[in-house]
């Protein structure tokens, strides 16, 4: 059997402050919104815009270091795959949520929160998986 590949990477500025809960075990879990534009010009000369609103989902110690150093209107780079859930609601209609799962983050452009506020080198945070065990 073939071997497929999910693999996403978007650039973006955060649309709210990372919220941050634990599943029943213990295990950090952090979502956020990034939103993506782009912009071009039709063949009349209009300018046009479209933003592009992705879910995004980090576990483990990415998880903990975004809900520390993210905050709204940030940019952020970050890297993952692909992930859909589906659920059925109480009244029997079904849902489906599209989500980045995050394996990597990088911050982009100035830190805004006061708590860092020094100019210190971009924070690149690989997942828990890339951590060597040594």
């Amino acid at each position: 059997m073939s071997r497929g590949l999910n693999k996403v990477m978007i650039i973006g500025n955060l649309g709210r402050d990372p919220e941050m809960r634990f599943t029943p075990s213990g295990r950090p879990v952090t979502s956020f919104t990034v939103a993506t534009s782009r912009t071009w010009s039709s063949p009349d000369g209009e300018r046009h815009e479209e933003t592009e609103w992705f879910n995004v989902v980090a576990w483990g110690k990415l998880a903990e270091t975004c809900k520390q150093f993210l905050v709204k209107g940030q940019q952020v780079y970050v890297e993952g795959r692909l992930q859909t859930r589906r659920w059925e609601d109480q009244e029997g209609r079904k849902h489906f949520s599209t989500e980045i799962v995050a394996d990597r983050m990088i911050m982009l452009g100035e830190r805004r929160s006061n708590q860092h506020t020094d100019n210190g080198p971009l924070l690149d945070t690989l997942s828990e998986e890339d951590e060597f065990p040594f």
